[in-house]
């Protein structure tokens, strides 16, 4: 194949070690992956050479699935993509330099919040949930990521 898609989502902690460390409310939030782990496959695929077995994220189940994809060796384009891969603050700053070509798609909060209040709904979340799920995680997330990303090389902005 000439692409494929390297997504940060796979990296995603067990619940299992979220609990343990407090974390499970917190899921999503950029210290509830497995930073060094996709810093480990983005070196390997840099590398190239060999067939890279990736992990993905299955969201019904809530869960990462090892070795879910495979990239072949002689795949010639590479699109990592997860809301963190250019944040400015450690672990994830060690990406920086990993990739060819950034860019940094950015909603506004308004935007964030509708497009993530629709995504709860089509979980068939109720309003409590909803409500739960964007001011406690989501939203501060996403505007941590808004606030505290290193420049890309392209920006796109969405506002509407």
């Amino acid at each position: 194949e000439a692409a494929a898609v390297l997504p940060m989502d796979g990296f995603h902690m067990d619940n299992g070690i979220l609990e343990e460390r407090g974390l499970l409310p917190r899921k999503g939030a950029p210290e509830t992956f497995d930073v060094r782990g996709f810093l480990d496959i983005v070196s390997a695929v840099r590398q190239g050479g060999q067939e890279i077995l990736v992990p993905v994220f299955d969201r019904s189940r809530e869960i990462a699935i090892a070795s879910a994809r495979a990239i072949a060796p002689e795949t010639r384009f590479i699109l990592a993509e997860g809301n963190y891969l250019l944040l400015n603050e450690a672990p994830w700053t060690k990406l920086s330099g990993s990739f060819d070509l950034t860019v940094f798609v950015g909603p506004s909060v308004a935007v964030l919040e509708e497009r993530l209040r629709d995504r709860w709904q089509g979980y068939g979340l109720d309003a409590t949930e909803i409500h739960a799920k964007l001011f406690e995680n989501d939203l501060p997330n996403g505007k941590r990521v808004i606030e505290n990303s290193r420049p890309a090389d392209i920006r796109i902005d969405i506002w509407e």
